[in-house]
C-alpha cells in the first residue's frame, strides 16, 4: 500500500468515527449523497455546512 493510499484510509476512518459521533438527529437530516461525500469529499456542498454548522470550526 503507498504511503497515499494510507492516509486516504486514515482519512476515511476518521471521517467514519466523526459521522457516527454525530448526534442521530443530524445524521438523519443527511441525504445519500451527503453522507457520502462527508466520507469522501474533498468538497462540501452548501447544505452540508448549514447542516453541521454547529460542528464546523473556522481554519485559523
Amino acid at each position: 500500500m503507498t504511503k497515499k493510499n494510507k492516509q486516504t484510509q486514515k482519512a476515511d476512518s476518521q471521517r467514519a468515527m466523526a459521522l457516527k459521533a454525530l448526534p442521530p438527529h443530524i445524521r438523519e437530516q443527511l441525504t445519500e449523497e451527503e453522507v457520502e461525500l462527508f466520507l469522501t469529499g474533498e468538497e462540501w456542498p452548501e447544505s452540508m455546512f448549514e447542516k453541521l454548522g454547529e460542528f464546523i470550526t473556522p481554519e485559523e
